[in-house]
């Protein structure tokens, strides 16, 4: 529960680090970003795991967290653009 617990707040600061290494206008504003970011620190634990850097159950690191968080920031642009008209 604990490491649940971490793995949101790194995921918090990771979403705040992704906005700032990717500026621009997100729908949704900064309150999507960091659940991007919880989210991001969920993907950065999963790829972390599967390329061996981390073991199951354990939680990812603020880098890992941040490029988690990149990927997912990029698709969200990119579903949330507007249709070219």
């Amino acid at each position: 529960m604990l490491s649940f617990l971490w793995m949101c707040l790194i995921g918090l600061v990771a979403g705040a680090l992704a906005k700032w290494i990717m500026p621009g206008k997100d729908p949704g504003g900064l309150l999507v970003t960091m659940l991007l970011g919880i989210a991001g620190s969920f993907v950065g634990g999963f790829l972390g795991r599967l390329v061996g850097w981390y073991q199951p159950g354990e939680g990812a690191g603020l880098i890992m967290s941040v490029v988690g968080a990149l990927i997912l920031l990029f698709a969200y642009r990119l579903l949330r653009r507007p249709a070219a008209s």
